[in-house]
């Protein structure tokens, strides 16, 4: 058939199938090359429809996999990272979920030096420095007057001061039991290197945390021979000779010796002071004033722990510490225990942020020292190295990266938790060790006021619900609300 013909035949029926007279051809081939007017346009048209078609196609995709994916987000959006969703035929969970309604302001600190002004009170402002970025930690002179500072240190003395520490803690050989760890096992969490023998710097950096009494390596050896622990007198401890030991025969020995209130911790006097409504309004504006500060929701403030006020007196110290320990699965915050509904061992206080005010100017010493303050990297077995110990404050404040001197009515204070990136609370930050110079001359009082906030926020929220419920049923029946409520465990005597 030629392209006349075939011309004439397309031409022949229309779509409803009448017939028509033949139609002229559009386009007649032209002499010459094989190329032709009517393919060339034909081919531009075909081309030009089939583009639109693969786009078409490609939007539609783009739009089913984006409404998909909204749909999963919306469905997954209250499911916990990292796990697989429950199916809805499942129990719903026991305990309430609350939404993340609450966000954490985080003060930024730019760089070391920065100085930002702060207003906490009408008609005045406030200088605050950046003291270090690792931790995160501020100075924030004239955070209190001349006479707030005579008030709270007259009230502290007024409701009494006991001892910040007893001379040994009980209650370790009842813990070691209730673990069920045997003495490889402990062997083992000792061995920080895992070299199979426990060095000196290994037994210090843990039996602090246990007994409370601080040894320094002298000490240590002493302890030794008067246990003849050290069989090859090599200064190192083997699995074998570690199995010789019981969990508290260091305490024993200490007891049989002696313990002198140098050789603890902590050597200090302290009471807490509540500042909740009916409180003296010092202590309610300084309340107020550290929830300006902190820029923090005043319902974490509130049912934060009261104000401690510490007085240490000439030969006081506090050698360094956490505030805060890490909170892992098998850990209850101290504050929220009631909302945790479960029973565990461990607590830790959970202290997010710390807030401490010197209420005088100490004569001699006192400082508060961070050791390992804005420091490249952080190792715990390097805090201790050819018998310097750097968190001893009695005899290595010197050493420490940042001391910061006390000035009467100047507050600082710093985060001991990082943030999680989505804010809320985060990992412990371990740069924020620190502790109290020896006092060598006069007397240094300091008050602490720490926010609690529990790094799981289902456990926080549940435990401001709780409060707040017991709150609203005390309020109708005329009562104020129980302080152990408010305040558990070591806040009892409030």
């Amino acid at each position: 058939m030629t392209d006349n013909q075939e011309a004439a035949d397309a031409g022949d029926t229309t779509p409803s199938g009448t017939s028509t007279l033949p139609l002229r051809p559009r386009c007649e081939r032209l002499s010459g090359p094989k190329s032709s007017v009517c393919s060339r346009s034909y081919f531009v048209v075909v081309m030009v429809f089939f583009h639109v078609y693969i786009i078409n196609v490609i939007a539609l995709l783009f739009y089913v996999h984006y409404s998909s994916g909204q749909e999963d987000a919306s469905r997954s959006s209250d499911a916990p990272s990292g796990g697989h969703q429950r199916p809805e035929s499942r129990r719903p969970p026991s305990k309430p979920e609350f939404a993340r309604d609450v966000s954490l302001t985080r003060i930024e600190g730019i760089r070391v030096g920065h100085v930002q002004k702060v207003s906490l009170v009408p008609g005045k402002v406030h200088e605050m420095r950046t003291l270090s970025l690792k931790p995160l930690l501020f100075e924030i002179p004239g955070f209190l007057s001349d006479d707030e500072c005579r008030v709270v240190m007259q009230l502290a003395q007024l409701k009494g001061l006991m001892e910040s520490q007893l001379m040994v803690q009980d209650g370790q050989e009842e813990l070691a039991k209730e673990l069920n760890l045997s003495p490889e096992e402990i062997f083992n969490l000792l061995d920080i290197n895992q070299d199979g023998q426990l060095q000196l710097h290994e037994i210090l950096t843990h039996s602090r945390v246990r007994d409370g009494i601080w040894l320094t390596p002298e000490n240590l050896r002493e302890i030794y021979a008067g246990l003849k622990a050290d069989k090859d007198d090599n200064g190192l401890l083997s699995l074998e000779e570690f199995r010789l030991l019981s969990n508290d025969a260091f305490q024993r020995f200490l007891l049989q010796r002696g313990v002198k209130r140098s050789q603890l911790v902590r050597n200090s006097r302290h009471t807490w002071l509540y500042q909740g409504k009916g409180a003296h309004q010092v202590l309610q504006d300084i309340k107020e004033r550290v929830t300006s500060l902190t820029r923090l929701p005043p319902a974490l403030v509130d049912l934060s722990e009261p104000l401690q006020v510490v007085r240490y007196d000439e030969g006081g110290h506090y050698h360094a510490h956490h505030d805060s320990g890490p909170v892992y699965p098998e850990t209850a915050c101290t504050h929220t225990r009631l909302a945790a509904n479960t029973s565990t061992p461990f607590e830790t206080s959970c202290r997010y942020i710390t807030v401490l005010f010197y209420l005088n100017s100490v004569d001699g010493g006192g400082e508060t020292a961070f050791p390992v303050a804005d420091n490249r990297t952080y190792d715990e077995v390097s805090l201790i190295q050819n018998d310097v110990d750097l968190l001893d404050t009695r005899r290595n404040c010197d050493k420490s990266n940042l001391r910061v001197k006390p000035s009467k009515g100047t507050a600082v204070f710093w985060y001991n938790y990082l943030s999680d990136g989505r804010g809320w609370v985060g990992e412990q930050d371990e740069y924020a060790l620190h502790g109290g110079c020896v006092v060598t001359h006069g007397t240094k009082w300091v008050a602490n006021k720490w926010i609690n906030i529990d790094p799981d926020y289902q456990r926080q929220a549940r435990y401001q619900q709780l409060v707040s419920q017991l709150s609203e049923d005390e309020d109708d029946e005329g009562l104020t609300l129980n302080t152990e409520i408010q305040n558990p465990s070591i806040h009892q005597d409030l």
